[in-house]
Order: C-alpha cells, then sequence, then structure tokens
C-alpha cells in the first residue's frame, strides 16, 4: 500500500471513530465531570486545596460546557435567559462563596439531563431514512416497444413502465396491460394481496406479487401516496407537545423572577434594611444557590428513568418520558385492525363439504395443490391441513393458475377449480350450504369455493382472525373510561364483522394512510389526548400525528421507529398496565414538584429573613433533591 493510501485509509478510519462517538459526546462529557467532582472532593478532603479547585474548575468546564453553549446560543437568538443559564449562575454563585462541591454538582446533574435529552432525540428520527429505503430508485420504461432503465425521478406523468413479478411499484399509476395480485400492505395495510387487472390503480410501495404488468404513471414521483406518507411524518415529528410548549413558557419566567430577585438582594437590603454589603452579597449568593432548579430537574427525571425501566422489565418500551407522560391522560386510543387487533395472516375459520364427500380426502387435495401457491389463502390452507391431518401431501398431475381468480388443477384423474365464488358461479357459490355463504362474508370472511369434475363440491372460510388477547385489552381500556376506536383499511363489512368481535367501540373503514391521519386530528379535537396502535408501514403517520404513537414489537421497522412505545411481545393488554404506570408517575412527579417549590420557598423565606446560613441553605437544597429521587425511586417496584 502507497504512502497516500495509508494516510487516506487512516484519516477515514479517524473520521469513522468520531462519528461513532459524536451523538454519545454529551454522555461522555457528564461522566468525566462526575469523576472529577470526585476527585475533587478526596483532594478537598486531605487539604490538597489547589488541586481540589482545578479539578471542580474542570469539571465546571467539561461537564457544563455543551448546556452553557446551547443556553448562550438560546439566548443570542430568542433574546430570553433560559434555565440552562440559571444553573450555571448558580453554579458560578456556589464557587464564589466557597462551595465548589454544590456549583460542580449542579452542573453534573444538568449534563446528564441533557445528555439524555439528547440521546433520545437522535433516536427518533431514523425513520424516515427507513421508509426511503422502501422506496425503489429505478423504472424499466417502455418507449416505442423498447425497454429501458431510468431513474424513478425521470418518469413523468403519461410514462409506460413494465413491473415484473416481485418488484415494487416505483409510482403512482394505472394498469394498462396485464394482471396480478398486488400487496398494499405498505399503503392500506390490508394483509390479503389485492387482484388487479386492467385500468386499476397501483400505488408507489406496493410489491407485484404474480403477473407482469404494463402501468401508466399517473403521478410524479413527489406527488406519490407513498411520498405523502413520508411527508407526513415528517411533519408530525416536528410538532412540539403542549408539555414542551408549556415548559419553554414557564423557564422564562422562572428565570427572569429569579434573576430579578437576586439582583435585588444585591441593594435593596443595604439601602431600605441597613444590611452591609457583605452581608448583601452573602445573601444573594445564598439566594442564588438555594433557587437553583436542581430539585425540580430531580422531580422529573429519576421518576421518569424509574418509569421507563420498570415498562421496560414489562415489555413496555418507551421512547422518552413526555409519551409516558401523555399516556397517563389518554381519552381515547385509536387501533389498526390487521396486525394488531388482529392476528395479520388468515386462518381457515370453516370447511364446508358437500354431503356424500369425504371431508378429510378432499381437504387433503385441495391442499396439495395449493401448496404450489405462495397466495397467502392458499398458504393457510396448507398450514389448516397439516395441523388437522398430518399427512404427506399429494402431487397434482397438472396445475394452472388463473391470475385473480384461483387456479384449475387435475389430480389422481379429477378436475378441480379452487378460487373466488366467480371462479364457480355467483349463483351456485351464493346457495351452497343453503346459505351459509352470505353467513360466513357476513362476519368478515374471504370464501374460497372448489369444484370437482363440474360439481360445487366444497367452501372454505378464511380469516384474519382477532388476537385471543384482543377483547381483554379493550375491556381493560374501557375501564379506565378510555374511547376504543378501530381504523383500518379493508371494506365496511369485515371491519363491522371485526368491530364486533372485538368490542370496539368504534371503527372506521376503508381508510388510506392519509385519511388515518385526517381521522386522528379529528379524534384529537374531540378527545384531546389520543393514542395510535399500528405495526405496518401505512401506520407510520398515524403513529406519528397521535398524541402517543404505540407499535407492536413484531410489527414494521418504520412502525417501530416512528412509534413513541413499542410493546415487546405484541401484548396488547399492556397497553392498559402502561396507562397506570403512568398515572402512577404523574402522581409521584406532582408530589416531587410540590414538594421541591415548597422547599425552595421556605428556603428563600428563611435567607431573607436571615435565619439561614449557608451551610443549612446548601442541606435543605441537597435534602430536597435526595427526597425527590428517593420518592421516584418507588415507580421501580
Amino acid at each position: 500500500m502507497s504512502s497516500d493510501a495509508k494516510v487516506l485509509t487512516k484519516g477515514i478510519e479517524e473520521t469513522s471513530w468520531i462519528e461513532k462517538i459524536k451523538p454519545h459526546i454529551e454522555l461522555i462529557a457528564a461522566g468525566l465531570s462526575g469523576i472529577l467532582i470526585a476527585a475533587g472532593w478526596l483532594f478537598d478532603k486531605y487539604d490538597y486545596g489547589v488541586e481540589a479547585i482545578i479539578a471542580y474548575l474542570l469539571a465546571f468546564v467539561i461537564g457544563g460546557f455543551a448546556k452553557a453553549k446551547e443556553g448562550i446560543e438560546a439566548t443570542y437568538e430568542n433574546k430570553e435567559l433560559n434555565v440552562e443559564m440559571l444553573m450555571i449562575f448558580a453554579a458560578v454563585g456556589s464557587a464564589i462563596i466557597g462551595y465548589w462541591t454544590e456549583g460542580a454538582v449542579l452542573i453534573f446533574i444538568f449534563a446528564v439531563s441533557g445528555a439524555l435529552e439528547t440521546y433520545t432525540m437522535n433516536k427518533s428520527h431514523k425513520e424516515i431514512s427507513s421508509l426511503m429505503e422502501l422506496q425503489p430508485q429505478e423504472a424499466l420504461l417502455i418507449t416505442n416497444g423498447y425497454e429501458k432503465r431510468v431513474a424513478v425521478s425521470e418518469l413523468i406523468v403519461g410514462d409506460h413502465i413494465l413491473i415484473k413479478p416481485g418488484e415494487r411499484v416505483p409510482s403512482d399509476g394505472v394498469i394498462m396491460k396485464g394482471q396480478t395480485n398486488i400487496d398494499e400492505a405498505a399503503i392500506t395495510g390490508e394483509s390479503m394481496p389485492v387482484s388487479k387487472s386492467e385500468q386499476a390503480e397501483v400505488f408507489a410501495g406496493t410489491v407485484n406479487l404474480t403477473g407482469s404488468i404494463t402501468v401508466q404513471i399517473t403521478k410524479a414521483s413527489t406527488d406519490t401516496l407513498f411520498q405523502k406518507i413520508i411527508q407526513l411524518v415528517q411533519s408530525a415529528q416536528s410538532e412540539k407537545s403542549p408539555s414542551q410548549l408549556f415548559i419553554e413558557r414557564f423557564e422564562g419566567t422562572y428565570v427572569k423572577v429569579v434573576l430579578l430577585v437576586v439582583i435585588s438582594m444585591f441593594f435593596l437590603p443595604y439601602f431600605l434594611l441597613g444590611w452591609s454589603w457583605h452581608e448583601s452579597f452573602y445573601r444573594a449568593m445564598i439566594l442564588l444557590v438555594v433557587a437553583s432548579p436542581c430539585a425540580l430537574v430531580a422531580s422529573i427525571m429519576p421518576a421518569t428513568l424509574s418509569a421507563i425501566s420498570n415498562g421496560a422489565k414489562h415489555g413496555i418500551l418507551v421512547k422518552g418520558g413526555v409519551h409516558l407522560e401523555n399516556l397517563g391522560h389518554l381519552e381515547a386510543i385509536a387501533f389498526d385492525k390487521t396486525g394488531t387487533l388482529t392476528k395479520g395472516k388468515p386462518e381457515v375459520t370453516e370447511v364446508i363439504v358437500k354431503e356424500g364427500l369425504n371431508k378429510e380426502e378432499l381437504i387433503l387435495k385441495a391442499a396439495s395443490i395449493e401448496n404450489q401457491s405462495t397466495h397467502p389463502l392458499a398458504q393457510a390452507i396448507v398450514k389448516y391441513t397439516k395441523q388437522t391431518l398430518k399427512q404427506e401431501l399429494l402431487q397434482p398431475d397438472s396445475l394452472e393458475d388463473i391470475p385473480g381468480w384461483g387456479v384449475k388443477a387435475s389430480i389422481n384423474g379429477e378436475q378441480w377449480k379452487i378460487g373466488k365464488a366467480a371462479l364457480i358461479g355467483n349463483d351456485e357459490a351464493d346457495k351452497f350450504a343453503e346459505g351459509k355463504s352470505k353467513e360466513l362474508a357476513g362476519l368478515g370472511n374471504t370464501l374460497v369455493f372448489i369444484e370437482i369434475n363440474g360439481v360445487l363440491s366444497a367452501m372454505i372460510a378464511m380469516k384474519d382472525v382477532v388476537r385471543e388477547e384482543t377483547k381483554h385489552a379493550i375491556e381493560d381500556l374501557k375501564r379506565q373510561n378510555i374511547k376504543t376506536i378501530m381504523l383500518t383499511g379493508d371494506s365496511e363489512k369485515t371491519a363491522h364483522a371485526i368491530a364486533a368481535e372485538s368490542h370496539v367501540d368504534e371503527f372506521y373503514a376503508e381508510c388510506l394512510p392519509e385519511e388515518k391521519v385526517e381521522q386522528l386530528k379529528q379524534l384529537k379535537q374531540k378527545y384531546k389526548t389520543v393514542a395510535m396502535v399500528g405495526d405496518g408501514i401505512n401506520d407510520a403517520p398515524a403513529l406519528a400525528t397521535a398524541s402517543v404513537g404505540i407499535a407492536m414489537g413484531e410489527g414494521t421497522d418504520v412502525a417501530l421507529e416512528t412509534a413513541d412505545i413499542v410493546l415487546m411481545k405484541n401484548d396488547l393488554p399492556k397497553i392498559a398496565e402502561a396507562v397506570r404506570l403512568s398515572q402512577r408517575m404523574n402522581k409521584i412527579i406532582k408530589q416531587n414538584v410540590v414538594f421541591s417549590i415548597a422547599v425552595i420557598m421556605l428556603l428563600i423565606c428563611s435567607n431573607f429573613f436571615q435565619l439561614l446560613d449557608l451551610p443549612f441553605g446548601v442541606i435543605g437544597h441537597e435534602g430536597s433533591t435526595i427526597l425527590v429521587i428517593l420518592n421516584s425511586l418507588r415507580l421501580l417496584k
């Protein structure tokens, strides 16, 4: 390797190392600050005064640099002081009157808080890149009978493209030639592939499963439904929660009041009460220390971390304290159907065989034929047969796929048709089993009919069945006076059946991702704090729009990254458990905040009446902090 190549390689390695630690630099600085505080305390204990001051100064600079920079920049931009600046003033004030340890501890606590906040923020913006990976970069353009690979961004409305089996649709359009089955889970969340033929719409990001199709582009790549999903996630992520806005307003007022009172303490007692300059300065510095929001910060962060740790132990992964806080104020919760309330895969619910035929033999032959297909309905029949009969499947003599309708096959000399009612004949299908087909369809089942040698012989009903724990989870939420709503891309009939079975209060059917977002916005106007539970890519905008987004642990990466809370084991009853945990956390936080403010006010008053010396002020200030932390740790149980 040449010397230039070695230098280049070394530079790349150094850059990579720097990039890896960059997101954690604030946490590393806080850790170093804590070590230096411990060193300063030891030096001070053994009368190494100069060394102790140097250690404390380093702790101030290393631990406080990030927050001081943030505070100064925010003050310059907003033309308003903030809590960051007050913490710095309090720490410097402690040092001025000789209390280096207290000042350094204030810096350390604030540095840890800021590091955790930055880490959480960095983790919350990865879903956009995950969404982008699902957008095809190239398409097969057809021009004058010739095929040419082009970038999707080069496609214009009216272009014709060829989409082969297994490929993702690169842009929204209309099928001009061919028929196929399309997996639209990325858009509608529907688990069943949809049959598409000429003049049917297809959407970017969906998957072409079977036949080759020629599609005419109807929208530019920047205006597709898939791009709207990305834009909706970005928009929702940028919105601030009401709690954030309140904290920002409170922060400015708190800092102004404290600084005005401290400045007043420098002069007014000297002129009005006859205090000496030394006494006025001393009391002002005590005020700056005891009025610092250290106890207030400790009121929230330890309680939040304890609650988050408790949730993690029980399979509830929370990405930030604000989301857990909001969960305790829920008035309504919206659920996606497929993969959330239901299992997400079709299962055989009933098999009806014409009288006189051997049911086991018929099912075995049907599964042997369907085993040649990858369609979810076919695989459901195969799975059911293997679990029920536990026999080896047969090999069909011949097989012909009829895209969008079903299959024709020959097995043991018999001619079979398996598929939709229209393949067999709608009238015959409706009359089969004394109209049982209509009843099953009304309950949300998808029906597959079997014809043997021209005679309608059997019907298999399949459904994306409701999870066993769904009813219990919904009833538990209702007991907490939380309204339950189902949002689904399914038909009205299927949605009605699943809603009745799962016991939700309301449902909205045939919802595309943007319609789910609109429903969430309307629900938020009606109920204020609304959660959304989902597992698919199509749920990402709704998860981001909701006050709290909750994803199923086995869901898509995009849903997991967009959501604020993840149920690690797809356990719906954990939602009610998380709500109770949130309510406990909010109660303890209120206790801590009231107690810490009461102590601060007591210390301020005692200082004003000259009843409080600095050591007792420090004891009261630090003691209140320890007490609120101990109260917060109760959430670990």
